[in-house]
């Protein structure tokens, strides 16, 4: 008799759970909708990238025993930068290594736009003259020095008067 009770609660728990999931399974998700609809996605640049920069600017940080170079840039490459990178060297003056730092404009540079990168390197009296080394997450980049980097003109805007 256990047997048989046993076997048919057994029975009806299957059965609602059975039922349950069918009844789940009748109702419809939403529609599945694109984040990035009627977008277009550029993809980065892939190995070497173009970029024009200005003259560094390098101060002491007062108080802090620091070195700041400032470094305008632009993105000459006709896709977007990841990661643009640049590495500072500095050496004595016999030409050994003294310091170095790392300035980074973290996601993408986008064709024709200019941002600045800002390198701090802890100060050494031994400074005397420094190099740098550009890169970005996905190659190399060619840097080609430049006077002034100017932001393009807005399309359709009257030329500047001199």
């Amino acid at each position: 008799m256990i047997r048989a009770r046993f076997a048919v609660a057994a029975t009806v728990v299957t059965a609602t759970i059975y039922a349950s999931a069918m009844l789940a399974a009748q109702a419809t998700a939403p529609p599945m909708t694109s984040v990035l609809a009627g977008k277009k996605i550029t993809p980065p640049q892939k190995g070497e990238a173009l970029v024009e920069y200005t003259a560094p600017v390098t101060k002491a940080q007062a108080g802090k025993n620091m070195v700041v170079t400032s470094i305008k840039v632009r993105n000459q490459s006709p896709a977007p930068i990841a990661r643009l990178q640049i590495a500072e060297t500095w050496y004595d003056a016999s030409g050994a290594i003294v310091a170095g730092g790392k300035g980074v404009i973290n996601g993408l540079l986008q064709p024709g736009e200019i941002q600045t990168i800002e390198i701090n390197t802890p100060y050494s009296a031994k400074m005397k003259s420094n190099n740098f080394n550009f890169t970005h997450a996905n190659g190399n980049v060619k840097p080609a020095r430049v006077k002034t980097l100017e932001a393009p003109a807005a399309a359709g805007a009257a030329p500047a008067k001199p």
